[in-house]
């Protein structure tokens, strides 16, 4: 062995006696653990006689460090070569520094330090007075197409409108793992060694948990990926006015400066080139806030979740002051920049004041609109002159409310809204509310809060006070409710406005079995219409050739090409297909679609994004824990209006197993409590949720609650298979959208012309809506709905799979005799299921896992226990049911 070598053994008792958990590191550039099971080591820490097993020889070139509570709360700052090579680090300590955490970053960056071949850099902090987070990506670019490897090119060529990044900083926190020096040899894909550039694992400094927080927020200010802007935080795409004018937002946009918006919330740091970084007003240190990182699109991005703004979201100028002013209600702010001279104010010739009714409100008669449109007598001109153009009018047709009283006023309002005064108000369990647009035409509801219900008066109703005039008579002094009177309303429980029940986006079977095809609100339903596409013209009779053609264009033609596994799986996703049509009609919760295949460019987003095009969808990212999916959903519940929403591109293998699902696949309606806030949301779960990845399989309860679409296209590139019977799909799907729609409802309406027939399947909490597909697929030829689900239960479910392998093994050992848990041990670890982290279970770990699943069948077997009275313990049998 060379005796330049370095002395691995000697390097983990040094990182031993500082406090840290020491593991070798595999040879073959992946830079992972090198060790059977390495998760243990995420607890536990390895030992001196396991360091000895290891380094002792000199054979190992890697060494690495799991960081967090097992390392005494140590984590890992890095940023990758790249990041240095392009300034990112030279920049955040000038960041640092004008902020006033530069002896942070300087204890920081002289503790232990370490240089990785690809000229990275690693810093470690020892966390105080709070826990390490989980690894972490920091910051990130976009990759320049020079750095496109072959796995990018081949995603792009699947999904042309992907995202290539590059990371730029991350850390290695809780249960994260590193290599660190002296690490060398292939260790890295270069071959070249990981270097100390100052101190050691005795000299990490101790940074306190807030300010290790201020660090990591200055890091994420270096991310240049871009983000989607929110309705709520900038107005919609700019169209030039008719005349030529300038819109109020517009013009506040290019006039205001940052400054100015932001007195009083945050003040600036420090600029560098575009950017500018802001901390808080008072001075406190750390940065919260930049503008200008994208010249192009001046936005403001908040990393604090402390301040008024929602936190890592783009917002321009008129979107803050519409926030900070208006409770970013985007028409109040517009009316109040206008009155302060932004914009180009509009010509408008106002009629005389109506006389004032007699009572406290009158609804006047509606008008439609055309007397606006009539142009007005001009004295001056002439026969020989082109007549001037026609001046808008304002017709008069709002109910008129007298609020010198602020108690009749609140009784008037309530007044207006039980004689259906206020045009396009609903309510639903969190108080009055609207159906409004998303950029892209999505609809989306949202509620009212004191300001947007303030808003939204001052445009339906006009509100005055009577005020003294000079000869002591009265007059009427226009004015806007007052915000209390606003919030005393929205503090109700009940309000005299129709229900909103849900959006529908097709149509849909109302629950006495007539169809809904008109859009807009339903009275009898509740339901709000919002058409995905363009309504087709329905025939009034459903012919057993329309139905032909119908079948022909989605399953011979859309669906057709599908590597589907088993008819089975085309079934369902037909079943899943139809079913925002018929939910109204059979209501309750709907399984979860699971659409996975072997490999990708199978189709699986394909299929994921006919239901975009025929109803619109809700793509969201798989969160990384529960409590990021119980906010996922709660967002989607409260405020989105499509009724699908998917979950795509979870990882390949993914066991499904979140309890969080579990509950919400079951739940007719979803309760939850807001973020941050007391309000608990209430929501009808009328949605279908879609899940698609590759190999997926389910574990825990989620097995029996799940519908298979699964694809197997059994060839080495699926993705360049051509020659398809609707050529490319989307672009057909684009084009054909509301043909399909009016296929699928053809379909519905032909099952239900003829009784809407139903074979009873029993599928648990699902059982009326399986019964119902059951019918209708058999109405119109569809076979193999739920054919093979116990075969696909078992084979695709972790849980179900290795607890059977498991009692098989056991029957085979055993036979019907009564033993321990302690004896089943005996089995070995490549049967008994492993705890959680990964490790062989206790006898007393194990036996709580069999008191789970007494009785439980897996596969043919199912277990039995009894208690010994004699040695005071419990006894089990694995049986074998009898054919």
């Amino acid at each position: 062995m060379n005796s330049s070598t370095p002395d691995l053994r000697a390097v983990a008792a040094e990182l031993h006696d500082a406090g840290l958990c020491v593991v070798p590191v595999k040879a073959d550039g992946s830079k992972r653990p090198d060790v059977p099971s390495w998760t243990r080591y995420r607890t536990h820490r390895s030992t001196p006689d396991e360091h000895d097993r290891w380094f002792a020889d000199r054979r190992r070139t890697g060494i690495g460090v799991i960081y967090g509570a097992v390392s005494g709360n140590v984590e890992m700052l890095e940023f990758e070569g790249r990041a240095v090579a392009e300034g990112i680090l030279d920049e955040v300590g000038e960041v640092m520094n004008a902020s006033g955490l530069g002896d942070v970053w300087d204890a920081l960056t002289t503790g232990w330090v370490t240089q990785s071949p690809s000229g990275g850099m690693h810093f470690r902090a020892r966390i105080e007075g709070g826990t390490v987070p989980g690894n972490t990506k920091l910051a990130s670019r976009l990759a320049r197409e020079d750095e496109h490897t072959d796995e990018d090119r081949q995603r792009l060529r699947q999904h042309p409108n992907a995202t290539i990044v590059r990371v730029l900083i991350e850390t290695r926190g809780e249960g994260g793992f590193g290599v660190t020096d002296p690490s060398h040899g292939t260790v890295h894909a270069t071959g070249q060694p990981y270097v100390r550039l100052a101190g050691g694992p005795d000299s990490v400094p101790v940074i306190p948990a807030d300010m290790m927080d201020a660090v990591r927020d200055i890091c994420r200010m270096m991310d240049t990926v871009p983000k989607p802007e929110p309705a709520k935080t900038a107005p919609r795409e700019t169209r030039p006015l008719p005349d030529g004018g300038v819109r109020p937002g517009d013009d506040f946009e290019a006039r205001t400066d940052w400054t100015e918006i932001l007195d009083g919330i945050f003040r600036p740091s420090i600029t560098r080139g575009s950017t500018t970084y802001w901390g808080w007003a008072d001075g406190a240190r750390g940065v919260k806030a930049t503008t200008g990182r994208d010249p192009a699109r001046d936005r403001l991005y908040v990393f604090t979740t402390s301040s008024e703004f929602q936190a890592e979201t783009p917002y321009s100028k008129f979107g803050a002051y519409a926030l900070l002013h208006h409770g970013g209600d985007h028409k109040a702010a517009a009316s109040e920049l206008r009155r302060r001279g932004y914009g180009t104010a509009p010509t408008v010739r106002r009629l005389p004041d109506a006389p004032r009714p007699r009572g406290r409100f009158e609804i006047p008669p509606a008008t439609d609109g055309t007397a606006a449109l009539a142009p007005q007598p001009d004295p001056g001109h002439h026969d020989d002159e082109p007549p001037a153009p026609p001046e808008l009018t304002l017709v008069h047709n709002r109910p008129r409310i007298d609020i010198t009283n602020e108690a009749d006023a609140l009784d008037a309002v309530l007044d207006v809204m039980a004689d259906g005064g206020l045009p396009d108000l609903y309510t639903r369990s969190g108080g009055p509310c609207q159906v409004t647009e998303e950029d892209d035409g999505s609809p989306i509801v949202r509620q009212l809060g004191t300001d947007n219900l303030r808003a939204y008066l001052a445009q339906h109703v006009t509100t005055y006070v009577m005020a003294k005039d000079g000869d002591g008579g009265a007059r009427e002094e226009r004015q806007l409710l007052m915000p209390r009177t606003c919030s005393t309303i929205l503090g109700r429980s009940d309000w005299p406005l129709p229900p909103l029940r849900g959006i529908v986006t097709s149509p849909v079977v109302r629950p006495d079995g007539t169809l809904l095809v008109t859009p807009g609100y339903d009275p009898s339903t509740g339901l709000y219409m919002h058409p995905r596409t363009p309504l087709r013209r329905l025939r009034p009779e459903v012919t057993a050739d329309s139905v032909t053609r119908a079948r022909v264009l989605v399953l011979d033609t859309m669906l057709a090409d599908f590597p589907w596994v088993a008819p089975s799986d085309r079934a369902q996703y037909l079943g899943a297909l139809l079913s925002p049509i018929i939910r109204p009609y059979v209501p309750g919760p709907t399984p979860l679609l699971v659409i996975t295949a072997t490999t990708m460019g199978s189709g699986k987003t394909l299929l994921k994004d006919a239901f975009k095009y025929l109803y619109g969808l809700a793509d969201a990212a798989w969160p990384e824990n529960d409590q990021e999916l119980r906010k996922a959903i709660l967002a989607q519940m409260r405020d989105g209006g499509a009724p699908v929403i998917a979950f795509d591109n979870l990882p390949a293998g993914h066991a499904i197993r979140s309890p969080v699902l579990s509950s919400l696949l079951t739940a007719e309606v979803w309760r939850d409590r807001v973020l941050g806030a007391s309000e608990v949301v209430s929501a009808p779960n009328d949605r279908l949720w879609v899940v698609t990845g590759n190999n997926l399989r389910t574990a825990g309860d989620n097995g029996r609650r799940v519908l298979w679409a699964r694809l197997d296209p059994q060839v080495p590139q699926p993705d360049q298979r051509d020659g398809f019977t609707a050529g490319d799909l989307r672009p057909w799907l684009k084009a054909n959208a509301s043909t399909v729609v009016a296929a699928l409802v053809t379909m519905v309406r032909s099952w239900l012309a003829a009784g809407a027939p139903r074979v009873r399947t029993r599928m648990g909490d699902y059982s009326d809506w399986a019964s119902a597909m059951a019918g209708l697929l058999e109405h119109i030829g569809v076979p193999g709905w739920l054919e093979d689900r116990a075969d696909a239960a078992t084979a695709l479910d972790d849980e179900t799979e290795e607890w059977a392998n498991f009692y098989e093994v056991w029957h085979e050992r055993f036979g019907s005799e009564w033993v321990t848990a302690r004896t089943v041990l005996t089995i070995g670890e490549d049967w008994v299921p492993a705890t959680a982290k990964g490790d062989m279970p206790t006898s007393k770990q194990l036996g709580h896992k069999l008191k789970a699943r007494v009785g439980r069948y897996y596969g043919p077997y199912r277990l039995a226990t009894t208690r010994d009275t004699h040695a005071k313990q419990n006894v089990w049998c694995v049986q074998r049911a009898e054919p």
